[in-house]
C-alpha cells in the first residue's frame, strides 16, 4: 500500500489543468479560479487623500502646539480640490484628496474650530494621516496571478482597479454516482437492511463548495454491466467521475473490474485510516483525453476524509489552482490515544477552551457525527500512539471543506 503523501503524489503528477476559459462579471466570479493574471492600469489609491477627518496643512506653517491658520477650502471625499494657499489649512474629510502643496492631515479632535479659522492644538509629524498614492497598489502590478481562487476579499481587489470582467477556467465538469443496493434516499421507507445514502449529500455539498459542474446519476444497482454502463455514459461529457462505495474485494463490489473494464486504475489501496481503498484511474471516450476516475469508500466518514485528501487537492489542480495542499497547525493534545495503528490515522478533533484538542470519542469510518462535532482532522502518523500534552498536526476544516 502507498502512503498517503505518495498517493497524494501520484494523483497530483496525473493532473492536466483544464485550458477553457471564460470571462465573467466580477460580480458573478466568487469561488472561480483565474486563468489570467490581473495587472492593475492604476495606482490605488489614485491620489493621496486623508486617513482621517480633520485639516489639511503644509508642516512647515506649523510653529507647535497651538498654532492658529484660516481655513481656506472645505474637501468633502469625491471633490478635486484647489491647491493649498500657504498659510492655510483645508477642512477635510476621511477619503478626500489631499490638496497639492499640503503634506500632513491632522485629525479634528486636536484641532479646535473658531469661525473661519482653525487652531492646531498638535504638533504632528510631517506625513501624518496621509495614505499616499499607490499605498495599497501600484500601477503595473500583479494583483491577483493566474490560479487564485477568488475569494469576496479578492473580487473586492479587482473591483478596486476597476476591473469589471475576469478571465476565469470554466466550471469542472464533474459526474457523481453511488453503488449500493442497501441505499435509499431519505423520504423513501427505510425496509430492512437498507440505510439512507448520507454519502449523495456530503458529496455534493463538497463539488459545490469548490464551483464544479455537477451531474449526480444517482444510485446504480449493484451489477457490473450497469456500473460500466454508467461509467460510459458519465465519461462521454466529464472532466471528472467520482463514485462511492463498492471499491472493496467484495463478490458484490464491482468498481475496479468495471473501471479496469472500460478504461486504467492506477491507484488501489492507501495506508490510510478511514479510507483505506481509493480507485483512481481514467475511463475511456474515444478523446485523447480520457475523464478521470476517483472511487471512494462507501462509509461516510471514510468517503469524506478520502474526498478531502484527495479528490479536493486533485480538483483544485485540475482548475489549475498551484497551492493545494492544506495548512496544518501543531496543535496540543489533551487526550491519550495508546492504541497506535500502523496506517496513517486522520482523527476527528475539536478545538477546546484551554486551547488544546478533544477527540471524540468513537472513530468509526461509519461515525458521521465525529466530522460533524469535531473542527477538523489530526495528522496522526503511522505507528505512532499520543500521549496528552504533545504536539499534534492539526488540519481544521475550514482549510479543506473549500
Amino acid at each position: 500500500m502507498l502512503s498517503t503523501q505518495e498517493a497524494l503524489q501520484a494523483v497530483l503528477s496525473e493532473a492536466r489543468p483544464i485550458r477553457e476559459r471564460e470571462s465573467l462579471d466580477t460580480l458573478e466570479a466568487n469561488g472561480r479560479v483565474l486563468a489570467e493574471d490581473i495587472v492593475s492600469p492604476l495606482d490605488v489609491p489614485p491620489m493621496s487623500n486623508s486617513a482621517v477627518d480633520g485639516y489639511a496643512v503644509r508642516h512647515a506653517d506649523l510653529r507647535g502646539a497651538g498654532t492658529v491658520l484660516p481655513v481656506s477650502q472645505r474637501v468633502p471625499a469625491g471633490h478635486q480640490p484647489e491647491p493649498l494657499e500657504p498659510g492655510t489649512a483645508a477642512r477635510v474629510f476621511t477619503g478626500a484628496p489631499i490638496p497639492a502643496g499640503a503634506d500632513t492631515s491632522i485629525m479634528q479632535e486636536q484641532c479646535e474650530a473658531r469661525g473661519d479659522e482653525v487652531v492646531i492644538g498638535h504638533q504632528p509629524q510631517m506625513g501624518e494621516w496621509i495614505t499616499r498614492q499607490g499605498a495599497d497598489i501600484q500601477a503595473g502590478s500583479v494583483i491577483l496571478p493566474a490560479g487564485t481562487r477568488l475569494s469576496p476579499q479578492a473580487l473586492g481587489l479587482a473591483a478596486s482597479i476597476g476591473c469589471a470582467r475576469v478571465p476565469v477556467t470554466r466550471r469542472l465538469r464533474v459526474a457523481v454516482f453511488f453503488t449500493g443496493d442497501e441505499l435509499v434516499m431519505p423520504g423513501e421507507p427505510l425496509r430492512p437492511g437498507a440505510i439512507y445514502n448520507s454519502s449523495r449529500f456530503t458529496l455534493r455539498g463538497l463539488l459545490e463548495n469548490l464551483g464544479c459542474a455537477l451531474t449526480d446519476f444517482g444510485i446504480v444497482p449493484d451489477r457490473l454491466d450497469a456500473t460500466r454502463a454508467t461509467l460510459r455514459q458519465a465519461a462521454r461529457e466529464h472532466d471528472l467521475i467520482i463514485t462511492v462505495g463498492g471499491v472493496s474485494v467484495g463478490e458484490e463490489d464491482h468498481i475496479k473490474p468495471a473501471v479496469q473494464a472500460e478504461g486504467r486504475l492506477n491507484l488501489w489501496q492507501i495506508a490510510l485510516k478511514p479510507g483505506k481503498p481509493l480507485a483512481f484511474g481514467e475511463i475511456d471516450n474515444g478523446t485523447a483525453r480520457p475523464a478521470y476516475f476517483m472511487g471512494l469508500p462507501g462509509n461516510p466518514v471514510s468517503s469524506l476524509v478520502t474526498f478531502l485528501l484527495f479528490v479536493r487537492p486533485f480538483i483544485l489542480r485540475l482548475q489549475g489552482v498551484e497551492r493545494v495542499t492544506p495548512r496544518r497547525f501543531a496543535m496540543r493534545a489533551d487526550f491519550t490515544q495508546k492504541k497506535a495503528d500502523r496506517r496513517n490515522e486522520f482523527l476527528r478533533a475539536r478545538l477546546n477552551e484551554d486551547g488544546g484538542l478533544s477527540l471524540f470519542a468513537n472513530q468509526s469510518s461509519a461515525v458521521l457525527t465525529s466530522a460533524v462535532w469535531g473542527d477538523g482532522l489530526i495528522d496522526n502518523p503511522p505507528n505512532h500512539a499520543i500521549q496528552a500534552g504533545e504536539n499534534v498536526q492539526f488540519i481544521p476544516f475550514a482549510e479543506l471543506l473549500y
